[in-house]
């Protein structure tokens, strides 16, 4: 795990940094993991247009598969049902790199899609603060997980999820700042790491990325039901 907090990176650095980037990426996907109200969405989309790449929200395709909002899907069939479209949904779209994919909170909990992300993208976890967190949250709180008690369920989530969360190619702080601070932040931070070096990108050319590719994930279907 690389951990990365500097700031302040002239225009011209970072113009090298964003072509480092590009060359290295290959097929593989920028992958944004974290918290409910971390900013994955916000700023993936900044990030994406920095780095001239398209960018998808892991919830809006799931919803958009499915023909409901994420909301409904809990309340009609439960999360465990919801994990595994959701885990379907992430390996199809791991597959259409390189791109900059943002994904809901739990999705990095689930082993098969840690693997698939591992195996055809970069992670990287905007790790923010419990108030942060709370602020954000509260200010439309549509999220199953913390309808009833938002703090409470939150401070359960956070002591679950950051170890997990940890074991992300990449740690940026998502602090209290605007969201194009945190996207030179996480720029620097992939340009600075291993796995976009030559040599790891010579490596990927050779041995491929699509191991991704055994998981059944048709484009039109969240789940086995088709909803």
């Amino acid at each position: 795990m690389m951990r990365f907090g500097a700031r302040g990176k002239s225009e011209a650095a970072q113009a090298e940094a964003i072509r480092s980037i590009r060359a290295h990426l290959g097929a593989r996907s920028i992958v944004l993991v974290g918290m409910p109200g971390s900013g994955k969405s916000a700023v993936g989309r900044r990030l994406a247009a920095r780095l001239d790449l398209p960018f998808l929200d892991a919830d809006e395709e799931i919803e958009r598969a499915a023909g409901k909002p994420i909301t409904d899907i809990f309340k009609d069939h439960g999360e465990a049902y919801f994990r595994e479209g959701e885990r379907k949904v992430i390996a199809r779209l791991l597959r259409t790199g390189p791109q900059v994919l943002a994904t809901g909170g739990g999705a990095f909990m689930v082993v098969e899609t840690r693997d698939c992300i591992r195996q055809t993208g970069i992670s990287v976890w905007l790790k923010a603060e419990l108030a942060l967190l709370l602020r954000r949250v509260l200010r439309r709180n549509n999220r199953p997980l913390l309808a009833k008690d938002p703090e409470g369920a939150m401070r359960q989530l956070m002591e679950a999820r950051y170890p997990i969360y940890a074991k992300a190619d990449i740690t940026v702080e998502s602090h209290d700042l605007p969201h194009d601070a945190i996207v030179a932040e996480i720029i620097a931070a992939l340009a600075h790491s291993p796995l976009l070096s030559a040599d790891a990108k010579a490596a990927i050319d050779e041995t491929g990325t699509d191991e991704a590719g055994t998981i059944d994930a048709p484009p039109a279907s969240l789940g086995h039901h088709g909803t």
